[in-house]
């Protein structure tokens, strides 16, 4: 039996939630979707997110959501994420960080996915090791029969990609996050691992990676400060569908997806 994954890149603001919430089931209907996953911790604002936008995004149809190093940028989620396992943060925070690093979820046929968030160290903060956590907690969840996906939000391609050459035949997907730009590598490496440097980003393409233009060419011109605002122009949904053989707990196959809103649903 095939399993069919479908994991959302980034959401940034208001025209992100839009696009999940006017796309998100016509995708699952065309291609039979059995999970969404996606990454939300820039949901509110292009900043952080909130109680109310997680539900909002749950109801639309997620099940998962991932995040990094914004999640903590709305205070009020530190109450909600200690009881919504449904959110995650990166696994690799100090052990002290209110949430889990890793959701549990099961098909309507009955197979387990494991999620886990792993966050990077190059060019970020000094995080303890993504590869040594991702170890743990494979050891930890052996015995669950979970096909394993990984979220991992970093900056660096090469990171990204010797995490991916490491969990090679011990993790089912590692899916880049972080830089909301979609890259074109997607692959499924020799032991069964799908891979893809960057899903990309859902928001507003109109933009500099989801924040209006023209505050980030101010910034880039003055290096004076600039209140970053998300943009609203032209929303786009960008994801990868991921189909995993469930007896093996492996990818068999990865594609991009790209999806605008036509102009009367913008």
């Amino acid at each position: 039996m095939n399993i069919t994954l479908l994991f959302i890149g980034d959401i940034v603001g208001k025209a992100g939630r839009h696009a999940v919430k006017s796309l998100l089931q016509e995708i699952v209907r065309e291609f039979q979707v059995d999970v969404v996953i996606a990454n939300g911790e820039n949901a509110a604002g292009g900043v952080g997110i909130t109680p109310k936008i997680a539900e909002e995004l749950f109801t639309s149809g997620i099940h998962v959501l991932t995040s990094g190093n914004h999640v903590w940028q709305k205070k009020e989620i530190i109450d909600y994420i200690q009881h919504e396992r449904r959110l995650i943060r990166p696994l690799n925070f100090p052990p002290e960080t209110p949430g889990m690093g890793t959701c549990v979820v099961h098909t309507g046929s009955g197979e387990t996915i494991a999620v886990l968030n792993l966050i990077g160290r190059v060019f970020m903060d000094g995080f303890s090791c993504p590869f040594r956590a991702a170890d743990q907690e494979i050891q930890r969840l052996k015995d669950s029969g979970a096909a394993i996906i990984v979220d991992f939000h970093a900056e660096a391609t090469s990171e990204k990609q010797a995490l991916a050459w490491y969990l090679d035949g011990k993790v089912a997907a590692v899916l880049g996050t972080h830089t909301h730009v979609q890259t074109a590598d997607e692959r499924i490496l020799p032991r069964g691992t799908a891979y893809i440097t960057d899903v990309g980003m859902t928001g507003a393409m109109d933009s500099v990676i989801g924040v209006e233009t023209e505050r980030v060419i101010q910034k880039f011109l003055t290096y004076l400060p600039v209140r970053f605002e998300s943009a609203a122009h032209n929303p786009c949904l960008h994801g990868v569908l991921v189909t995993l053989d469930a007896a093996q707990r492996r990818a068999v196959h990865i594609s991009r997806l790209r999806r605008f809103l036509l102009p009367g649903e913008a």
